[in-house]
């Protein structure tokens, strides 16, 4: 399972409570402690984390309360912080005020709830007027905020296509990616990620006709290509029509988001081992009317393989 939404609800530590004490003797008097603060609760970008799997079923986290005061003036110690890492890419949406937080870099960190202040304890309240206070402050209630957490993979290039395209086999040779992959539809349940010279190659799930309106997989994880830099629109050169596929694929991103009318493609024509040249050739000149780059490959040609590395390795940003 690939859990990229969630809501939950994020507090942060209670503040310990002031102690009401008095120390024995000739001249006893007040001796309680404050309570510790609260502990905060961060958000922290990292790049080792891809989903939000590790929140499944929890409906509300807490950072650690402080100590209560003690005896002796014994301050209570604060409560631990906590900090939750996220992926790069995660945006947090304060369901009340609407306020949005994106992490876009590693290590990233920021204050979501701050921690309640400890009370103070009898000793901070004596006075010349009222030597022996019998009362002490209770600590306050850490912030409490509700979240509607999603993630949005921040990849460099983003495979696309109809099922069975090849997309994750291309993302195995490509990067080593380790993907599974077999003969028939919707093989990629969930995105996957690979590496190309410290570049983030992101396979999606492929598009059906109909996956705006909610057909097949690929339409719920389309939010994690919308900040790719360049889309390699994967078409297998098995098809019987490869331009009915391309107008597919791109007809399902446009109507999921017109900006994807603008974003810049590279049609890769995969499995082109499986066709003889002469349907290559046609098929790379009926899609030669969409002016974009076409480059045909096959995951058992080391040069085909090699040449869409250094054509990726030159795109610049």
């Amino acid at each position: 399972m690939f859990i990229d939404e969630i809501e939950i609800t994020l507090k942060a530590g209670h503040g310990g409570a002031g102690k009401v004490s008095f120390f024995a003797g000739k001249h006893s008097g007040p001796d309680g402690g404050n309570g510790g603060a609260g502990g905060d609760l961060y958000a922290v970008a990292s790049n080792n984390i891809t989903n939000l799997n590790n929140f499944l079923g929890k409906h509300e986290i807490s950072a650690q309360a402080g100590e209560h005061g003690d005896s002796n003036t014994k301050f209570g110690a604060k409560g631990e912080d906590l900090k939750l890492r996220l992926p790069v890419g995660t945006l947090l949406i304060d369901t009340q005020t609407e306020e949005q937080i994106e992490l876009t870099k590693e290590d990233q960190e920021v204050l979501l709830c701050k921690g309640g202040r400890g009370g103070q304890g009898n000793d901070a309240f004596k006075s010349a007027a009222r030597p022996a206070p019998h009362f002490a402050q209770p600590g306050e209630e850490g912030e409490k905020k509700r979240f509607k957490i999603l993630v949005r993979m921040i990849a460099g290039f983003g495979l696309i296509g109809l099922p069975n395209a090849g997309k994750s086999s291309l993302l195995n040779e490509l990067t080593n990616a380790g993907v599974a992959v077999a003969a028939y539809p919707f093989t990629t349940l969930q995105p996957n990620l690979g590496v190309l010279n410290r570049r983030v190659i992101a396979d999606i799930p492929g598009l059906i006709e109909g996956a705006s309106q909610g057909k097949g997989l690929g339409i719920k994880f389309l939010k994690h290509i919308e900040k790719v830099r360049l889309l390699l629109h994967c078409i297998s050169a098995e098809s019987e029509d490869v331009v009915a596929d391309y107008k597919t694929t791109t007809r399902e991103l446009e109507e999921y988001k017109q900006e994807f009318k603008d974003k810049k493609q590279t049609i890769i024509l995969t499995k082109s081992d499986l066709v003889d040249e002469k349907k290559l050739k046609q098929e790379i000149r009926l899609l030669g009317k969409f002016q974009k780059d076409i480059i045909p490959v096959s995951i058992y040609d080391f040069e085909s393989i090699e040449g869409l590395k250094k054509y990726l390795d030159s795109f610049k940003d």
